[in-house]
């Protein structure tokens, strides 16, 4: 019997650094969209858009990696190592590992992967004796290598040397059964979900609305110098703004149809809450042409 087959990577200090990344980055965006809102056409305006694009760009990168920190898990049985990390699950029967040891053992150290944050070490490498190398793992310090005959997995349990050591336990017990190797990338869920046409149908369709709206808001901008946006009260003048605050439009509904895809696309993985996905995915769509009506609601008020 093993004594244990749970060997979690280290996650508090990935995780506290990844949400600061986020709260910063939410932060920056907010300012600049609330900047955005008060600027005229010029520089702060030019200036206030393109931080407000910068700033939430990374955020559901950084999203991602933390809800992949929070899932991440190495299990050790009889039969295989299971890796999950976020959407990245890599079950690999024991028989076709050929050995586990520590990266401190290599004469030539693994190169570690692009963008090395604490809690987030992923990625490809080529190492020039090992070959191809992928990182699943968090800590730079607690790396152990899990060479198999396709590539050499990277991984870093809290306890390097406990899943060593269980993993030499159980090659001495031997496997109690066939286990097929199984690899599953994030990609897999956009793939799966593209070969639905209800799913393709409201993704084109919130792509061209938010194409559409983009593209109608840059004409109307040059064109019409002041707009009457923001609440207007009966018997009362309205109040009237620069045209060019009609971007903040497009761009927030480009931001919730971005958001609304990932959303869609974590509950499409499961049969049961596929109706969920498509439920996201469709108030998406349908948010979209709200905020290309209220555009045309906009420009047909006569000012």
């Amino acid at each position: 019997m093993l004594n244990s087959s749970h060997f979690p990577p280290p996650k508090q200090r990935g995780m506290i650094l990844h949400g600061v990344f986020i709260i910063i980055l939410t932060v920056i965006t907010i300012s600049a969209f609330i900047k955005l809102s008060s600027a005229e056409v010029g520089p702060i305006f030019l200036i206030s858009l393109l931080v407000a694009l910068a700033s939430f760009v990374p955020i559901p990168f950084f999203l991602y990696r933390l809800y992949s920190l929070w899932r991440a898990d190495y299990y050790l049985s009889r039969d295989s190592l299971k890796i999950n990390w976020g959407l990245r699950i890599e079950d690999i029967p024991l028989t076709d590992i050929e050995w586990i040891r520590s990266a401190d053992d290599l004469t030539n150290p693994v190169s570690l992967p692009s963008f090395p944050l604490p809690g987030g070490l992923l990625g490809m490498r080529r190492h020039p004796d090992l070959g191809m190398v992928e990182f699943l793992a968090s800590d730079a310090k607690k790396l152990l290598l899990v060479a198999t005959a396709k590539r050499v997995f990277v991984i870093s349990p809290e306890d390097p040397t406990g899943l060593a050591q269980t993993f030499a336990r159980t090659t001495e017990l031997g496997s109690t059964a066939n286990v097929e190797s199984k690899s599953v990338y994030p990609s897999f869920a956009v793939i799966q979900a593209w070969e639905s046409g209800l799913a393709r149908y409201l993704w084109l369709s919130g792509l061209f609305l938010n194409i559409g709206l983009f593209i109608w808001a840059s004409l109307i901008i040059p064109s019409t110098p002041r707009v009457a946006l923001g609440p207007q009260f009966i018997g009362s003048t309205l109040e009237t703004v620069s045209s060019s605050q009609l971007i903040i439009f497009p761009l927030a509904s480009l931001l919730l149809s971005v958001a609304g895809w990932i959303a869609g696309l974590y509950f499409y993985r499961w049969e049961k809450e596929r109706v969920l996905a498509f439920i996201v995915w469709g108030s998406s769509t349908l948010t979209s042409l709200l905020f290309l009506l209220s555009v045309l609601f906009i420009i047909t008020t006569p000012i």
